[in-house]
């Protein structure tokens, strides 16, 4: 039987080094991104991590429980599912910046036609594009369905926040594809384009379509008067 793979290091006495030694390794920050979404099974995450290999993500897996990132939910079954302790989460801030910045590249380039998509990527996504946002004064909720996956956008005061599950009263509820919502997330196609050609649905006033639209970085920003800046 082969012996267990000597983990690497950087080796430097830098805190970035000593935390990309961590979850610098292919794949490892992928996995995170998902336990941010929700606690997964193995097969969910396998699922939600194509070209990965089960042995590989079993590797990883074991890593970051080692690491203390990741806790199984029952120790004696590896199927019962994997979540982020407390450290772990609190790598929430560096992955949505992550995916912020991936967005703005991704929106200077074409989309590879082979790309896979995911309804659950969706969800980091939404919180990576409303990452600075300022909010203009009005409580309210907004619910999206991307394919299986819903999760509602929460605007309460000064402070925006993605919720997994569906919305309590929500002003606007927005239907989409995976594959429609990284378009759109990436810049490569309009959404009001998308809500002509019915590649996307809404329910709920114009107004808050407009708003949701500017949360999103997706619409121009409203104008302010000189008495309200």
């Amino acid at each position: 039987m082969a012996g267990t793979r000597e983990k690497r290091s950087y080796e430097q006495q830098c805190g970035l080094a000593i935390a990309l030694d961590l979850v610098g390794e292919r794949w490892t920050l992928l996995i995170i991104r998902e336990l941010l979404v929700r606690p997964r099974r193995y097969r969910e995450l396998l699922d939600a991590l194509p070209g990965i290999g089960t042995n590989l993500l079993a590797e990883r897996l074991r890593g970051l429980e080692e690491a203390g990132l990741v806790t199984r939910l029952d120790p004696d079954r590896r199927t019962a599912g994997y979540a982020l302790t407390e450290q772990g989460a609190a790598l929430r801030a560096t992955v949505v910046s992550l995916a912020r910045f991936g967005l703005d590249v991704a929106g200077r380039q074409s989309i590879p036609a082979h790309a896979a998509a995911r309804a659950s990527w969706s969800v980091l996504a939404v919180e990576a594009m409303t990452l600075g946002a300022h909010p203009e004064g009005v409580d309210e909720t907004y619910e999206f369905t991307v394919d299986d996956e819903v999760f509602a956008l929460v605007v309460e005061g000064d402070e925006v926040q993605v919720r997994p599950g569906a919305a309590t009263g929500p002003v606007l509820s927005v239907q989409t594809d995976a594959a429609t919502f990284l378009e759109i997330g990436t810049g490569h196609l309009d959404p009001i384009e998308a809500l002509l050609g019915g590649r996307v649905t809404t329910t709920g006033p114009v107004e808050a379509v407009t708003r949701c639209l500017r949360l999103l970085g997706l619409a121009p920003a409203r104008i302010m008067s000189p008495r309200a800046a």
